[in-house]
């Protein structure tokens, strides 16, 4: 295979189903539309961890987060763990990010040639009030989400613009000085992360009254489940909104912000075009996880169901199959070895053997396999316990650490409203599904580090008490801001 350049663009909180290509009528995503047209859609595609730190080393690295123990938001990569990044710099290839990393900070050494316009986590640290998880607490920042709304400009989108312009101006210095060997851009957007505060023009194109409301808001049994009843009551965002136009402008702005999301990647695809490389370059196209969006009164992401596990993934360029949905569940440890595979035969080879993942680059070429296994897993804030998720062939199964599981059918049920986890008629479906999750990973044991492996950065960082009295932010600033404790 010839190598090719990658043009990596990952957005941030971006749930798969509020996209054009996913079957949303309402959202306007014309550019991310048409980049579906031009290659592979993977419609069943998954993030491994559905918060921002944790998510982002499996994509670095193309490791489950188990396997590598980033598993919240205050432990945030620091290159420790060889990844993709590594791999190709260290073969010679010039190897850029352009935006949001989430890492440790600027200075750990995770593989990047040239880091422009990096964000990190907050102090090296990041949130340390995510941490506290025995029980968890309840969020000052919680009331931001509810009160930052609306047409406007946020610092988020002026840092996404900025993004871009630097994105653009990146892909035609490469065509005006070509490297000898190909090249990969890692282009992080911020957007459509809260702030839900989206620039007028793109507001402007929805009415919040005919936007679709958020599913189960008034009761589908989900807060009957001792962990989601805790998550609610600890990530308490619903508690601040005071009725449905307030909810509808919430979602309105959000799909906004999707716009907005659609109009960057629009830039950044006219740029590669027109510097004459999109014949030579492989662009990826996915999310750090989705978002909850009022459905079932939750917000932001955390939990595993469709809306805040489930991603977009879309694949384009030389030798991608035009045109084609693929169905072969699929996730963000797949990105590792796609992007070594498109760079060079020898990175590939050398590197990606014992990842988890599976290029998406043969993933696209093959048969559908409805029946591959990908796993999910959450331990970071609001959880009560260990959270993890197996999605195979028609199936969804949650397991929790010492809590009742959930068992969804996906074909008859895409919209998980009917847990089938205590149906005696699927009780040898749930036991498959667990012996799955088994055979990748030790659910008791792994929940047992993750709470073991944060207290120890607790008791590092002056204990519970310190902690609170440092105070927590809703988001991680961006890096020519400072942060807003509560």
């Amino acid at each position: 295979m010839t190598a090719k350049n990658v043009l990596f663009i990952l957005s941030d909180e971006h749930a798969r189903g509020i996209t054009g290509c996913y079957g949303n009528n309402a959202v306007k995503t014309p550019n991310i539309d048409a980049l579906a047209a031009a290659g592979t859609t993977f419609e069943n595609a998954y993030c491994n961890n559905p918060i921002c730190v944790p998510s982002r080393a499996s994509l670095a690295t193309g490791r489950h987060t188990h396997e590598i123990g980033f598993w919240d938001n205050a432990q945030p990569y620091d290159g420790s763990v060889r990844g993709w990044a590594h791999a190709l710099s260290e073969a010679g290839h010039r190897v850029a990010s352009i935006g949001k990393l989430h890492y440790r900070d600027a200075d750990a050494p995770v593989g990047f040639t040239e880091q422009i316009l990096p964000m990190h986590v907050v102090e090296g640290k990041g949130d340390l009030h995510g941490l506290l998880r025995s029980p968890p607490r309840i969020r000052p920042s919680m009331k931001n989400l509810s009160a930052e709304l609306g047409p406007g400009d946020s610092d988020y989108s002026r840092y996404d613009s900025a993004i871009t312009d630097a994105a653009c101006r990146w892909i035609a210095e490469r065509a005006r000085k070509p490297d000898e060997k190909p090249w990969a851009a890692f282009v992080s957007l911020a957007c459509p992360h809260f702030p839900l505060v989206a620039p007028k023009r793109f507001f402007d194109l929805y009415d919040p009254a005919k936007l679709p409301w958020p599913k189960g808001r008034d009761g589908n049994g989900a807060l009957a489940h001792p962990v989601l009843a805790a998550f609610r009551k600890y990530q308490n965002y619903d508690d601040y909104f005071t009725g449905e136009e307030h909810v509808r402008l919430a979602v309105a702005s959000y799909y906004a912000l999707v716009s907005f999301l659609d109009h960057n990647i629009g830039r950044i695809l006219e740029s590669l075009s027109g510097s004459g490389l999109t014949e030579d370059t492989l662009v990826i196209y996915t999310s750090d996880h989705g978002d909850n969006l009022g459905a079932r009164g939750f917000w932001g992401k955390s939990l595993l169901f469709e809306e805040s596990v489930g991603v977009p993934m879309i694949m384009a360029g030389p030798g991608v199959p035009r045109g084609r949905r693929v169905a072969t569940p699929v996730s963000l440890v797949d990105v590792a070895p796609t992007i070594m595979d498109a760079a060079c035969e020898e990175v590939h080879s050398s590197e990606a053997t014992d990842l988890p993942g599976r290029s998406l680059l043969s993933i696209a070429g093959d048969p559908d396999d409805p029946d591959r296994t990908v796993l999910a897993e959450y331990h970071a804030v609001g959880s009560i316990t260990g959270c993890f998720m197996i999605r195979f062939d028609r199936w969804k199964y949650i397991h929790f650490v010492d809590y009742p599981p959930l068992l969804y059918d996906l074909k008859a049920d895409p919209e998980e409203m009917c847990d089938l986890a205590e149906d005696s008629e699927y009780a040898g479906v749930r036991s498959r599904a667990e012996a799955r999750l088994r055979a990748i990973v030790d659910p008791e044991k792994v929940s047992a580090r993750a709470f073991a492996d944060q207290q120890r950065i607790i008791e590092r960082n002056g204990g519970i008490e310190r902690i609170l009295s440092r105070g927590e932010f809703p988001h991680t600033p961006v890096p020519y801001a400072d942060p807003s404790f509560n």
